[in-house]
């Protein structure tokens, strides 16, 4: 019978608890006598940007069961449960094609079934000016017009959606009220819009901004660009790579001042270098070289391209570069994430006994880390 307890300080209420568990659902959290020093619990990552994992390329099309699912369970051995499977920018036809082949995967797999809780669709629909395209191939890049956004609709089936546009192309507000209106979530990204223009496309519908700080040139006018513009608009739930690479540790702070803490959330965008040593990776038909730093870089050139971060990794790095505890961090890579994308989250009664049992010094470095899927403890390979 998988019955079980953990006695841990609560990741939310900073206050010792008991939490049982039966037959792999929570049957009760009760506040109990201090906890064993510094072990805490708390719920597992929600990452809506996973492009590969393990040295596995999400953007290839060869891609098995096998293959994902080994993926899959080294990311959950990270402390992230559920994610965003991303495609990022290729023929439209390419990418649906993909989207359906991974559809095929994970309704094989009731492993991937509880893992993957939907899609990320980064592109075609980008801005393809230099710079602005990131690593994503500009010459396939199209405006998205409205049977594009049906054809995603349709090849998704009724599975969660995030759709990354750039607003200011043609036909983009409209798109974005569609899929807004067929349950399609729009996060706006890879854009050098106007603010006018990004007032319009939140008014459409639009939830959220991808990985502010990045997919933007590495020098901006001063006076008017696209960080000063997001800084003055409200209404979005932006992402940010904690790496300290794609943002910088001051501007990453800045971003935590200028915009309200509830309204941030983090991601890793992480690629096949994720979880996996230094070398060579493809993203797509492109590759990249990932140094023993960690960072991954077009080759010869100063330009990123995805990351290398594990998401547990990422919410300790979040809390380093802004001097605080690494509890304040974690929601923004579980709960609000989770809540963006309609997801259950939390540490509740009834919910699925999946959590993270954490082992941190009081200087906030973790030693340990557990994690436990319905009830049983993950093993580390």
């Amino acid at each position: 019978m998988n019955e079980g307890e953990v006695h841990a300080w609560h990741y939310a209420t900073r206050q010792p608890v008991r939490v049982h568990w039966k037959n792999g659902r929570i049957l009760f959290i009760e506040s109990t006598k201090p906890a064993p020093t510094n072990r805490w619990i708390a719920p597992t990552l929600v990452d809506l940007q996973i492009n590969g994992f393990a040295g596995v390329d999400f953007q290839r099309d060869n891609v098995s069961t096998q293959d994902l699912e080994r993926a899959t369970r080294r990311l959950i051995e990270t402390g992230c449960t559920r994610f965003l499977l991303t495609l990022i920018t290729d023929q439209w036809d390419r990418m649906l094609d993909r989207l359906q082949h991974y559809r095929k995967l994970r309704a094989e797999s009731p492993f991937l079934r509880s893992a993957i809780a939907g899609w990320h669709i980064e592109g075609p629909f980008l801005c393809a000016q230099p710079g602005f395209a990131g690593a994503h191939d500009a010459s396939v890049m199209i405006d998205p017009l409205p049977e594009h956004i049906h054809q995603l609709r349709k090849a998704a089936g009724e599975d969660l959606v995030l759709l990354t546009v750039a607003p200011e192309r043609l036909e983009a507000i409209a798109a974005v009220s569609l899929a807004t209106s067929l349950g399609i979530k729009v996060s706006l990204g890879h854009t050098n819009a106007q603010h006018k223009r990004l007032l319009q496309a939140i008014k459409a519908g639009a939830v959220g901004f991808t990985h502010l700080g990045n997919g933007c040139p590495r020098e901006l006018d001063r006076h008017d660009n696209i960080l000063w513009r997001m800084f003055e608009t409200k209404g979005l739930k932006v992402s940010l790579i904690p790496d300290a690479f794609h943002v910088s540790p001051p501007l990453f702070r800045l971003i935590h001042r200028v915009i309200d803490s509830d309204s941030i959330y983090y991601t890793t965008d992480a690629m096949a270098a994720a979880g996996a040593p230094p070398g060579r990776y493809t993203i797509g038909r492109m590759e990249v070289d990932v140094g023993q730093d960690g960072i991954v870089r077009q080759p010869g050139s100063p330009l990123f391209a995805g990351s290398s971060l594990e998401p547990v990794r990422g919410a300790f790095r979040a809390a380093e570069m802004l001097d605080c505890p690494w509890q304040e961090t974690w929601p923004r890579l579980s709960d609000v994430p989770a809540q963006l994308m309609s997801l259950p989250s939390g540490l509740q009664a009834g919910q699925p006994a999946t959590f993270c049992v954490l082992q941190v010094t009081p200087e906030s470095w973790l030693e340990e880390l557990q994690v436990y899927l319905n009830g049983e403890m993950v093993p580390i390979n």
